[in-house]
């Protein structure tokens, strides 16, 4: 068993520390879950990202529970489908037996999904999971400002984060700036843009990388780091794993940051957090 990581946590709106680089199980293969999550945490990760949808909560607890590492060394996220949000409290019992834990560090609602406003009430039982020290931290994924706000306003509790898809085509500078004004952490999902693009090919971010002898990856993700987001790197390669967490030994300068700002394009590759209505 390698020894952790040198990744940084960051503290969240309500005390709670999280690392800032973590490891997700999103689309990885029925029965591949277990032992990628195993490799992360051979690799040295801490911080592991999963959800009920993706059908490897399961897995996941195996890993963990075979890991031998303590679990106050663990940092472990799941999240509440959207068929969920009227039954919050008793979905979220079930991700805990499927993780084989009695708590988790970080539950989030999954997606907003405003068409039918259910999300306040979801809400309102993660406050209660909360307060019941099952989850040490609450929060959100894809919600855009009006969903936001409206959880703010109707219970005064701030989600400690919103996890949705960022990557240097798709900044979303006003909701970014709104979490920042509220204190509300960013965990980019889809940093690297999910390998949809030619981001890797572009001749400023190549520059870059030859520079300081690292991957256009690798610097991605140190341009996420710098902002103070927390990244899911996506892979199930040993090698690639240890290389995202390479990012803590070198430092972009501001031209170089001001340089991949500049690929803004507004294009996003997941759904569309507004219309997205999977149940």
């Amino acid at each position: 068993m390698m020894s952790a990581l040198p990744i940084p946590n960051l503290p969240l709106n309500n005390g709670t520390a999280i690392p800032q680089l973590g490891s997700g199980v999103f689309l990885v293969e029925p029965g591949e879950a277990e032992g990628v999550v195993a490799t992360a945490l051979e690799v040295g990760y801490r911080h592991i990202d999963t959800a009920s949808v993706y059908g490897n909560e399961a897995e996941v607890g195996r890993a963990l529970a075979s890991s031998g590492i303590a679990r106050d060394e663990l940092f472990v996220t799941t999240k509440l489908w959207n068929s969920d949000q009227t039954g919050a409290a008793d979905a979220f019992a079930e991700s805990l037996d499927r993780l084989a834990l009695d708590r988790v560090d970080l539950y989030l609602i999954h997606w907003p999904q405003p068409m039918f406003g259910e999300a306040l009430g979801a809400w309102k039982s993660l406050i209660e999971i909360a307060e019941s020290g099952r989850a040490s931290a609450i929060g959100v994924s894809n919600f855009e400002i009006a969903d936001l706000q409206q959880l703010i306003d109707e219970t005064g509790v701030v989600p400690a984060v919103n996890q949705i898809e960022l990557h240097p085509l798709h900044q979303r500078r006003e909701l970014v700036e709104f979490c920042t004004q509220h204190g509300i952490a960013i965990e980019a999902w889809g940093p690297l843009a999910q390998g949809k693009s030619d981001l890797f090919e572009r001749p400023e971010l190549l520059e870059i990388a030859q520079k300081h002898g690292k991957s256009p990856a690798q610097v991605v993700l140190r341009w996420h780091v710098q902002q103070d987001r927390i990244v899911f790197p996506k892979t199930v390669r040993r090698e690639r794993m240890i290389e995202n967490a390479e990012l803590f030994d070198f430092t972009l300068d501001a031209d170089e940051l001001a340089a991949i700002d500049a690929y803004e394009a507004g294009t996003n590759f997941g759904p569309d957090p507004r219309t997205f209505d999977a149940r």
